[in-house]
Parts: C-alpha cells; structure tokens; sequence
C-alpha cells in the first residue's frame, strides 16, 4: 500500500507539473505518451492470451490516432482515415504473415487495441485542444481534462478505501473478486467530491455552467463507467492469466493497470461536457 500511495502522490504531482509549465502541448504529450504504453501492454496481454496482434507497427498507428484531433486543428490533417488505412495494412499482413489459425485472432486483437485504447483516449486530446472560434480558454480545456481525470483515479481510490474498510457485497465475483457494491458506493462518492473540488479551484478558467454543483452531479455517471472500464481491463487480463500488465508503475503495476479506467471516462467525459 505504501508504494501504491507513493506512486499516485509522484503521478499526480508529475501531471501538475506538465500541465503547469507545459500547457495544452505538454498535455497532448502526456496524453500519447500514456496512449502509446497501455497500447503496447494492451498488444502484450493479447500476445500472451494467444492472439498475435501486429505490435510495433500497431503502436505508430496508435500514437497518430490519439495525437488526431491535435493535427487536424493545428496542421490540418484529416483524422478520420486512419483507422480504416490502418484495417486495410493489418487486413494485407494478416493474409501474408499469419498461420491459418492465427489469422482472424491477429487482425482482430490489432484492430481492437487501435479502437479500444487508442481512439478512446483520444478524446482526451479532444478536450484539451482549443479549436477555431472556441468559447473555452486553452486553461479551461486543461482543467476540464484534468476534472476527467480526477473524477477517474479518485473513483478507483476511494472504491479501494471504501471496500477494503466496509466491502461486503462482491460486484462481479467472476471477473474481480475484491470489487463490492460498497467501494464502488463509496468510490462514486469520492470523485464527486473530486470533481467538486476541480470545479471550485478551476472556477477562473471554466465555463460559467461548470460550478462545483454541476460538476458533482456529472461526476457521478462518469465514475460509474470508469468502474466499468477497469471492470474491462480485469476481464483481459483474466484472458491472459496475468495479474497486472506489466510492472512499471510501483504498487499499481503496468501503465494499463493506472489508465484503465480513464479509457471509457475519456469519451463520456468529453460528451458529458459537450465539447465541440
């Protein structure tokens, strides 16, 4: 427990830290970056299930599906043929480099990284890239990517200290013994204060409708789908009879393991807060 706590103090100071002296640029980054490394466990988890997915060249199409939105406003370049450019590369390997039987699981666990991670996450660059005629200061997308963020992580740890203290009723037994009904109750609490929170030191920057209320209230759907999402990333992990993605976060585990439940807030975030 120590070294998790220590790892999420580092992280968090990390991503202030980025946010403050790098702005918009040094989010995008971190954003990618993060992409790029829960892709490549992601790709590991589906290899040590039995899947083959096309790794290396999976990851460059994963980092310029969820970098984007930021090219396509800053440079221009359309976003929406990489996915179907990258189906049609993967569909041509697939044919000349899989055994019969190894086909349709590389292609498909390929695809599946590309649209599950990379393009989810991308929505994170979304909110935080101002676009033309926006109506949100370049502070406020940064503040409104980060109350994702919180409402996020905080949901995991206050599911953790809810269930470890009251946890009786296990959620879903066959997927993650150790979740209850009780730590996600309580995690859901625990981001809407987070969100809260977020909302009132970021009141300079937001958009007038973003008060700490509003914010608290849309808290609450978005944590519950982060519990979903890390629900996701256990049933892939079970597939791959691993217990973490990998081990580069001390105390958590892999990249995978800390960013599991940013992948599904990341778009019902962004439309939660209806962002152009």
């Amino acid at each position: 427990m120590a070294k998790r706590i220590s790892s999420t103090v580092a992280l968090w100071l990390i991503l202030l830290a980025v946010l403050w002296w790098f702005r918009t640029a040094g989010a995008v980054a971190a954003i990618v970056a993060v992409s790029v490394l829960t892709l490549r466990e992601f790709y590991k988890l589906m290899a040590a299930a039995g899947n083959a997915p096309f790794e290396r060249l999976g990851l460059l199409f994963g980092a310029l599906i969820t970098l984007a939105p930021w090219t396509e406003h800053r440079l221009g370049l359309p976003a929406h043929p990489l996915v179907a450019l990258a189906t049609l590369v993967f569909s041509i390997r697939m044919l000349c480099e899989r055994t019969p039987e190894k086909r349709l699981e590389s292609l498909a666990s390929t695809l599946l990284g590309l649209v599950y991670v990379s393009l989810l996450l991308q929505y994170l660059v979304r909110i935080v890239t101002p676009v033309a005629g926006d109506g949100i200061l370049p502070d406020g997308r940064l503040v409104l990517c980060l109350w994702v963020i919180a409402v996020a992580k905080f949901c995991d740890v206050g599911a953790l200290l809810t269930g470890l203290a009251a946890g009786r009723h296990p959620m879903a037994p066959a997927i993650s013994p150790k979740k209850t009904w009780e730590g996600a109750a309580g995690g859901v609490a625990v981001a809407m204060g987070a969100g809260a929170l977020v909302a009132w030191l970021g009141r300079g920057v937001l958009p007038a409708g973003m008060g700490p209320l509003r914010a608290a209230l849309l808290a609450a759907p978005l944590a519950a789908v982060a519990i979903v999402s890390d629900l996701v990333e256990s049933v892939i992990k079970r597939r791959a009879a691993l217990k973490d993605s990998g081990g580069a976060v001390p105390g958590i585990g892999g990249v995978f393991d800390l960013s599991d439940s940013l992948i599904l807030a990341a778009p019902v975030g962004y439309f939660l807060l209806g962002l152009p």
